[in-house]
């Protein structure tokens, strides 16, 4: 009868090690969710602004004279 106790005392410590690990785990998922959310939309200003720059100073390949051998 001893040993059936040490053993349910065992899987006790053993399930209650799993459920804070669990739980560790389940916190870093949610603040790496968060940080994921937070450059996702830092990233969607970005595009935004650099959408928004003006055209660059080179010119179209319409605008281009062409080069002198044509």
């Amino acid at each position: 009868m001893d040993n059936l106790e040490n053993r349910v005392e065992e899987l006790e410590m053993k399930i209650a090690f799993q459920d804070g690990t669990i739980e560790e785990l389940n916190l870093q998922v949610i603040k790496l969710n968060n940080l994921l959310a937070y450059q996702q939309e830092q990233l969607k200003l970005l595009l935004n602004r650099v959408q928004a720059v003006e055209p660059s100073n080179m010119a179209s390949q319409a605008d281009e004279t062409p080069p002198p051998h044509y």
